[in-house]
């Protein structure tokens, strides 16, 4: 059986994901939707994300970090040098989905390898982001939209697939 590899990431209307190192979007309504579709699966995360984690691994998943560092630990995961021992190591893990989670470059990396998007697209812009998600236009053919309105901002949780 073959695995989708999707992303999934919070975005601003110019596909502004961070600032310094931080994610710019904290909704509490994404942070929920992440879990539940990440939940019992494999996520795949840049070491600059993994040490942004405030607890470390992400419970019930299999955590992957990849970074250059050959001696680099990371406590609960495994840690491997490319996208594609990433994507190994998840497909002997996971069969079903596999969830790139970040950052910057490792969505850049990951792209041409991804089947499926899972973004929270946020109705509002971030003048001082200096990490954007990739374009992403051949993710043409909407599987599902949501839209939310939490009275501090409006978004929609996507779903998107290549046609």
């Amino acid at each position: 059986m073959k695995s989708v590899i999707s992303a999934i990431a919070a975005i601003g209307k110019n596909r502004e994901l961070g600032r310094k190192g931080k994610l710019i979007w904290r909704l509490k309504e994404d942070m929920k939707h992440f879990i539940a579709l990440t939940k019992g699966h494999s996520v795949i995360m840049g070491r600059k994300t993994f040490e942004s984690l405030p607890n470390g691994a992400l419970p019930n998943r299999v955590n992957i970090v990849i970074t250059r560092n050959a001696d680099y630990e990371a406590g609960g995961c495994i840690v491997v040098d490319t996208i594609e021992k990433a994507i190994t190591e998840a497909k002997k893990n996971d069969s079903e989905e596999i969830f790139i989670i970040g950052g910057g470059e490792i969505y850049n990396l990951a792209m041409h390898l991804t089947n499926r998007l899972y973004l929270t697209i946020v109705d509002a812009e971030d003048k001082e982001a200096d990490t954007f998600f990739p374009e992403y236009s051949k993710f043409d053919k909407v599987i599902s939209k949501e839209d939310v309105n939490t009275g501090n901002y409006k978004f929609s949780f996507i779903e998107l697939e290549k046609s």
